[in-house]
């Protein structure tokens, strides 16, 4: 396909369900993803229920799934101080190997195209734009969607400003058999330098994901070490490696993730899901927030290509200011969020007295998750 009506830059769940969307919308997409599905990313697998009513929209069919239904959410200090508290909307767990790869087939299966290759430069000219790809080909469309995660080589290419600075923030992840964590439960658990984040995934595997200061792991030999020496000064996540059999020969990492604000719109590219903006893994809906920023987009592109009166600049216009409508706040929230997680003395002060505490996980929860997308 050399000329789509919308070029989407990146197959993860905010490119996949933009291309579900303007497909169902009747237009032509093309999808440009470096990797073949299915692969596991770095990433917490809990999605709020903020998303089912537009992903049953899209005829993604989740309850056929059988997905654990995650209703509680477990909060400890590094010192293993804790607190639960119950999710208003609650959630359900899933792998982003099964997630993605499940929107994949459903996208190939309505006609959106493929192609399994790297972007290599992208130029916006006379009302459109030239995407090269690594295999020399030359793509002209009218409409690109960045999707293309938290930290690519586009990103270079584009001169984003984030890119310019280093971050100190690395990610970790595995998946675990560990029969003892409750299929209801997320659990969110700080340690020195960092917290990680449990939940049962389809397979009933127990992912094990940990956003950590690099000056922190990199005092380690490796990431055995890491968790034995350092994320297991918690007892709650000591009581849980130690019990826990690892599912993956190696764990999964990715380095330089980037907390820093971004633009929706750059160059003329309406940026979606991590690539937009990037809210703190502990929230735990991360994913949910990229599913809803690919209908934000999809519908102002559409908008764009349907309605002559519709022009490009209030396509951006309208996008950017959607974008900071719904995202903002909940990403500021989660920012302070982080800072308190991270501040010993001050988590465990606020940890000091249950009803306290529960007042205030239950604001913090109210105010890093959305309410359901609906038309």
């Amino acid at each position: 396909m050399n000329s789509p009506e919308v070029l989407i830059i990146g197959g993860g769940l905010a490119g996949l369900t933009a291309a579900l969307d303007l497909n169902q919308k009747g237009k032509r997409v093309l999808v440009v993803e470096k990797n073949q599905y299915p692969n596991h990313k770095v990433c917490g697998e809990y999605v709020s229920n903020e998303v089912k009513p537009y992903l049953k929209q899209l005829g993604v069919q989740l309850d056929k799934l059988a997905l654990p239904k995650i209703d509680t959410l477990h909060l400890s200090t590094p010192k293993g101080k804790q607190i639960t508290a119950k999710l208003p909307l609650g959630g359900f767990g899933i792998s982003r190997y099964a997630f993605d790869y499940q929107l994949y087939l459903q996208a190939k299966e309505k006609g959106v195209d493929f192609l399994f290759e790297t972007v290599e430069y992208v130029q916006y000219k006379d009302d459109g734009f030239l995407i090269k790809l690594s295999s020399k080909e030359e793509i002209v469309t009218r409409v690109v969607i960045g999707a293309f995660g938290k930290r690519s080589n586009i990103d270079m290419l584009l001169k984003r400003d984030f890119v310019q600075q280093k971050s100190p923030w690395l990610g970790i992840k595995c998946h675990y058999v560990n029969n003892s964590h409750p299929s209801n439960v997320v659990g969110l658990h700080g340690f020195p330098g960092g917290y990680g984040g449990l939940s049962l995934t389809e397979k009933g595997d127990i992912n094990f994901c940990c956003l950590v200061k690099y000056e922190s792991f990199k005092r380690e030999k490796n990431i055995v070490s890491f968790n034995g020496n350092v994320v297991s000064q918690n007892p709650i996540l000591r009581d849980f490696l130690s019990n826990a059999t690892p599912k993956f020969e190696k764990h999964l990492s990715i380095a330089q993730i980037s907390f820093q604000k971004k633009r929706a719109v750059h160059d003329h590219i309406l940026m979606c899901g991590d690539t937009a903006g990037l809210i703190h893994p502990l929230c735990g809906n991360g994913m949910a927030m990229a599913i809803h920023s690919a209908k934000l987009a999809s519908e102002q592109v559409f908008r764009f290509l349907e309605e002559p009166n519709f022009s490009r600049m209030d396509m951006e216009k309208n996008y950017q200011k959607l974008w900071t409508t719904n995202f903002n706040k909940r990403i500021w929230m989660g920012r302070k969020l982080q800072q308190l997680m991270l501040h010993t003395k001050w988590f465990n002060f606020g940890m000091n007295t249950a009803a306290h505490s529960k007042i205030l996980l239950r604001s913090l929860i109210r105010n890093t998750h959305g309410i359901p997308i609906l038309n």
